[in-house]
């Protein structure tokens, strides 16, 4: 049911923002028998997230692929045409309003030609800079200072990477910028906080062996986010496993002497059936609280109860909304949509990365793809603390 009302509310608010922007164009301009053309473009482009997962199952990746590229780059923007068309509207209706009233104010009413160009514009060019945007790997560093290390370990580094969305888009080329990254970054331990795998991941050849080749000291480790659960559990696991990574589902290791690390499902795999609910709290607290404890979990919802039994929380999910002005709604349900999250209890901490890759649209703005470094540093008497962020 929930998966029902999600995609009733998008293909709802798609088609809106379709017919929204349909009346813009044909308000501004007479542009004659153009507009059955034009309707019926933006049907096809309402329907093209369908087609593409069933014309994927038939076996026509090309097919699929093309209209990945159209329908994804057209809903990017068309968000963006239709949000920057929201605000002149309403400095519009606001011009009005004042008029109203008797406030003949210094500034001259916008035609409806101007209110379709200047969006039309604007979305134009974002959309090419996001396109760019998206290709940019970008290196987060966090320093951890922290007295539960070994007497014999100084430093660790963990890469995390999260969100690659491996799939018709994302491709060969986009996860070769990812790995350079993480190479460059020399870690000891790699982590991918779920959604390496988009909804759709027919015929990856050769994107496992890539993955494979990266080798740090301590290996690989992964937790399931929700694509998984959506592209198929079985082949999403038998992908990242053949990637190289173990995977943690409920389950805690220990990285040597050095520290803990407990990983969970994507609640979404509950709601599936597809996995079992863990008490955050039983699974953390039985590991020894002498130890630095890494958490890694999907999306950045802390469980109070659980909160005091790890010392980092390492998340993704929310792409920090992607393409801005989205990233305020993604406030609305993740008060964290990135960076570091001040301690929720002394010595703990929750990092949510913006993601390595894109959902959707293949455009990213004010909001570049990363990895992350996470530097945990011995430090004899420290309270884990975040030494720096950047």
């Amino acid at each position: 049911m929930r998966m029902l009302y999600f995609f009733s509310l998008f293909f709802l608010t798609y088609g809106g923002m379709n017919a929204y922007a349909f009346l813009k164009l044909v308000r501004a301009f007479d542009i004659g028998r153009l507009k059955i053309l034009l309707a019926l473009f933006m049907l096809a482009m309402v329907a093209a997230p369908i087609f593409v997962r069933f014309s994927e199952r038939a076996g026509f990746e090309l097919v699929a692929r093309a209209a990945s590229w159209i329908g994804y780059l057209w809903l990017g923007f068309l968000f963006l045409f239709v949000t920057t068309a929201l605000a002149l509207d309403i400095f519009r209706g606001l011009l009005a309003l004042f008029r109203l009233f008797g406030q003949n104010l210094p500034i001259r009413q916008v035609s409806a030609q101007v209110a379709f160009i200047i969006p039309f514009i604007a979305a134009s060019a974002i959309s090419v800079y996001g396109y760019f945007e998206a290709r940019d790997i970008v290196t987060e560093r966090v320093a951890i200072a922290t007295s539960k290390l070994p007497s014999s370990t100084e430093k660790f580094r963990i890469v995390q990477i999260s969100d690659v969305h491996l799939g018709l888009i994302v491709r060969e080329k986009r996860l070769a910028a990812i790995l350079d990254a993480v190479k460059k970054a020399k870690p000891d331990l790699l982590v991918c906080t779920g959604d390496l795998v988009d909804g759709q991941i027919n015929n990856l050849t050769g994107l496992a062996e890539m993955l494979r080749e990266i080798k740090p000291p301590y290996g690989k480790l992964a937790v399931t986010g929700n694509h998984e659960f959506y592209a198929g559990l079985p082949q999403a696991l038998a992908f990242t496993r053949k990637a190289g990574f173990e995977m943690l589902r409920g389950e805690t290791r220990m990285i040597g002497d050095i520290f803990a690390i407990a990983g969970v499902d994507d609640p979404a795999g509950v709601r599936m059936g597809l996995a079992k609910k863990v008490s955050e709290k039983g699974l953390l607290s039985s590991l020894p609280q002498n130890k630095f404890i890494l958490f890694l979990k999907h999306r950045p919802d802390v469980d109070p109860d659980a909160a005091r039994y790890f010392n980092l929380q390492l998340s993704g999910h929310t792409h920090k909304g992607q393409i801005f002005p989205f990233d305020l709604v993604v406030w609305l349900y993740y008060p964290v949509p990135t960076g570091v999250l001040d301690p929720l209890h002394k010595g703990c901490w929750l990092y949510v990365s913006r993601g390595s890759g894109t959902w959707g649209p293949p455009i990213r703005f004010f909001s570049p793809p990363q990895i992350t470094v996470i530097d945990l540093i011995r430090e004899e008497g420290a309270v884990d603390q975040a030494l720096e962020s950047g």
